[in-house]
């Protein structure tokens, strides 16, 4: 089953605060602030939906043994898997790593780093060129809108290191955040 929050369009609504940031030279910044609305709104979204996922899990298979002992009593016949009671565990789990993860490599280091990207383009621009300040503006958005598509990887291995390295240390899950 596809993911609607990785696998379809609604996937860039994550990406919605990096061209606000990198807007930010020429539109109000209120403006920048609802594409944060949009951005972190997607993270929620997606968190809550793999908190569902988790919910709705089954029950995995018991291990089927190797070499059965002659004392060993009969063995049961295998049962197709069962969906089990809500683990709350499980679903806290996949909500928090799922949130902290999107917040992180979604909107919190993406929008940072557009941001200093697009000032500090903006300040360099200013004292190196002669430009007049509305092209100025209309390049550092250009320069921001072509960094996110360089930006989204490191990012993301990044955030899966330091969440490997800390939070998924706690319960024990290392790796990409839950899919299910």
């Amino acid at each position: 089953e596809p993911d609607p929050y990785r696998d379809t369009w609604v996937r860039y609504l994550g990406y919605a605060n990096e061209v606000g940031e990198s807007f930010r030279a020429l539109v109000p910044v209120p403006v920048v602030w609802a594409s944060y609305g949009v951005a972190t709104a997607y993270v929620t979204a997606d968190a809550i939906d793999k908190g569902r996922r988790a919910a709705t899990v089954s029950a995995p298979l018991s291990p089927p043994r190797s070499i059965p002992h002659p004392t060993d009593p009969p063995l049961t016949p295998v049962c197709p898997p069962q969906a089990h009671a809500q683990d709350p565990t499980r679903v806290g789990v996949a909500v928090v790593d799922t949130f902290v993860w999107q917040g992180l490599a979604s909107v919190v280091i993406p929008g940072f780093t557009i941001n200093r990207l697009c000032a500090a383009s903006l300040a360099l621009l200013g004292t190196l060129t002669r430009w007049p300040l509305p092209r100025r503006r209309w390049a550092t958005t250009a320069l921001g809108l072509a960094a996110i598509p360089l930006i989204i990887t490191p990012i993301d291995r990044t955030v899966d290191f330091l969440m490997d390295s800390s939070l998924r240390k706690l319960y024990g899950t290392p790796g990409e955040p839950p899919k299910s």
